[in-house]
């Protein structure tokens, strides 16, 4: 297995990614795009994927695809093996006191629209106050917005702060009128702003309420333990975090899972079904109807090994270092607005050019072999917060590296000649 971290040897100083080894892992990489070698910035739209991820599904494929569960084959029994390891791993990732309490999905829009449409029919009655916050990603507000038309309850919106901040005041102000839920990013794709989550939940439970978090952008940068959180409800998305596309999940407190009724019906999810009556499969496969994404729960499974093999702490002194650099570099720049000042940021430099639309800027880097993205990131509330369009968007990844950060500044040096 490679040694991605380097041990300093006296104890001084921390142990430091070895950047080599770590890109020498994504084999992607190592390309040119327009003639240019590729500069990989858009890790928060969707990571790349080790070479140990990729030889994981092939190696399942070779030797072990079946279906799960239901057979009894030696084919089944190893897939159903390698699909249920997948699940104590990811909840042993999170913290969760059981397996019972992972559910997979197809990633975290999936999970908060599964939790919108279970947990909604069972608790959310007419009069109710669903509380999401301004920064929040669309799959964390159409949901809440189509589950409020259907039950006759209100969406109420936590306003957050001109340096992309929650306003806590005014978060308190909003539970005063008793939310049954609360949905909350735990970082903003759109700013990279790292939310209080631990002390949001804290809050949130104190008035009542119970607490989904969006941990999207948060498991590929930061430590979560959804026990510590104390949250009901955690999602996040394995394509954020190294894994495939199509496969995520959702951390459900297990008396509340038990409580709710599936959102989809078929297979799997049933343990006796008649023409009058259907009793539903133990948890978690009473939301888990149909055939699986085992390969995908494969994959999902070697990245988060490949992410303890860097450690999280590693990852994000890392990239923690690489943000920085940046924004002292946009800094030197009176024309380069920086959108999203938190105090608390992970992984996201997102930007305005003075003169330039954000899709402009995204379309001449990507001809200097640039990738990030341009537009208003599934986070329409937060561009008409700062009067935008949009925003180009810089993403941070473990693979990325100073040099990287010193080349997109040099091609928006080039972009900003040209454009004014």
């Amino acid at each position: 297995m490679p040694q991605f971290v380097q041990e300093d040897t006296t104890g001084i100083n921390p142990p430091r990614i070895d950047i080599d080894a770590v890109r020498a892992a994504f084999p992607i990489l190592d390309q040119e795009v327009k003639g240019k070698p590729l500069v990989y910035l858009d890790s928060a739209a969707s990571s790349q994927k080790p070479v140990s991820v990729i030889d994981a599904i092939a190696e399942y494929y070779r030797r072990d695809h079946a279906n799960v569960h239901r057979g009894v084959h030696t084919l089944s029994e190893r897939a159903t093996d390698a699909y249920e390891g997948a699940r104590e791993r990811c909840r042993a990732f999170l913290g969760a006191a059981g397996t019972t309490e992972i559910v997979f999905t197809r990633g975290t829009t999936e999970s908060i629209n599964l939790v919108a449409a279970s947990f909604g029919e069972t608790f959310v009655k007419p009069g109710d106050v669903i509380l999401v916050t301004e920064m929040e990603h669309h799959s964390n507000i159409v949901p809440w917005q189509m589950l409020c038309q259907r039950h006759g309850a209100t969406l109420a919106v936590a306003p957050m702060t001109d340096a992309g901040e929650m306003d806590l005041e005014a978060f308190d102000r909003q539970l005063d009128r008793q939310p049954v839920l609360v949905a909350i990013t735990h970082v903003s794709n759109a700013l990279g702003t790292v939310n209080p989550v631990a002390a949001l939940v804290r809050r949130a439970r104190d008035a009542g309420a119970k607490v989904l978090v969006d941990g999207a952008q948060a498991v590929p940068h930061l430590s979560v333990d959804v026990k510590a959180l104390d949250c009901d409800f955690y999602a996040f998305s394995g394509h954020k975090v190294y894994a495939p596309t199509g496969i995520g999940v959702l951390y459900g407190r297990e008396s509340l899972l038990e409580a709710m009724n599936p959102w989809q019906g078929g297979g799997e999810m049933i343990r006796e079904v008649t023409f009058d009556h259907t009793e539903y499969n133990v948890l978690p496969h009473k939301f888990e109807a149909g055939t699986p994404n085992v390969s995908g729960a494969v994959g999902l499974k070697a990245a988060i090994d490949f992410v303890d093999d860097i450690g999280l702490r590693n990852i994000a002194a890392h990239e923690s270092d690489l943000l920085r650099y940046a924004t002292a570099k946009a800094a030197e720049r009176e024309w380069f607005r920086v959108v999203g000042q938190a105090a608390a940021k992970a992984g996201v430099l997102s930007f305005d050019i003075e003169g330039a639309h954000p899709n402009d800027v995204g379309m001449m880097l990507d001809a200097e072999g640039i990738a990030v993205r341009a537009g208003h990131h599934c986070a329409m509330p937060v561009m008409q917060h700062f009067d935008l369009p949009a925003t180009v968007r810089a993403s941070l990844g473990v693979y990325n590296t100073r040099e990287e950060i010193d080349k997109l500044f040099a091609s928006i040096d080039k972009i900003r000649d040209l454009l004014v």
